[in-house]
């Protein structure tokens, strides 16, 4: 593929997405970093601010999300709206992609722990192709259908992919981005 014509969408947090970021501009991918007012991202190039009325084509209320993802969020009013915008972001993040790419942990009930599952839950609504590096175990793994399979060695297929993950990346979690890229774009 050319690297060229291929476009990375991802937040610009701190963590994995910065991680993500790097690794596009050093293959000379595109890159789209989704904000929002209040939203202070690592990553600047390809910064694209959602306004209100971006977002709100993305809405999605804490409540779905907490019950969908069986566990709690924000409930007081300020965090709640901050914490939503930052859902309805992730949302542009998956839905921009073809193929998404996540890094975190693969919690027991499927899910993945944290902000970063909600982009992994869209996806699977999305019925994209996703794949999560999970740190713990240090793999990768493909959601297929209801379960999450083992792989070896995914690439990067599409010219318009997701890659998002948890703040939290351990040196695997960097390295599985590195080879994710290297392998998807040798020179």
């Amino acid at each position: 593929m050319q690297m060229s014509t291929m476009t990375l969408f991802s937040g610009g947090a701190k963590g994995t997405e910065a991680a993500f970021g790097q690794a596009a501009e050093s293959h000379g991918v595109d890159e789209v970093n989704f904000t929002f007012p209040g939203h202070d991202p690592v990553r600047t190039r390809g910064l694209r601010e959602l306004s209100e009325d971006d977002l709100s084509l993305r809405g999605v209320s804490v409540q779905y999300v907490t019950k969908l993802m069986r566990r709690d969020y924000p409930s007081h009013s300020v965090d709640e709206n901050v914490f939503r915008r930052l859902l309805e972001s992730i949302c542009w993040q998956v839905a921009s992609g073809q193929e998404v790419f996540v890094v975190g942990e693969i919690l027991p009930d499927l899910t993945v722990r944290g902000g970063t599952g909600w982009g992994a839950e869209f996806a699977k609504l999305c019925n994209k192709p996703l794949f999560v590096f999970d740190q713990q175990r240090q793999g990768w793994f493909r959601w297929e259908l209801s379960r999450w399979a083992s792989v070896k060695a995914p690439s990067i297929t599409r010219q318009r992919f997701t890659g998002t993950g948890t703040r939290a990346l351990t040196e695997a979690g960097a390295q599985a981005i590195v080879d994710l890229f290297s392998r998807s774009f040798c020179r």
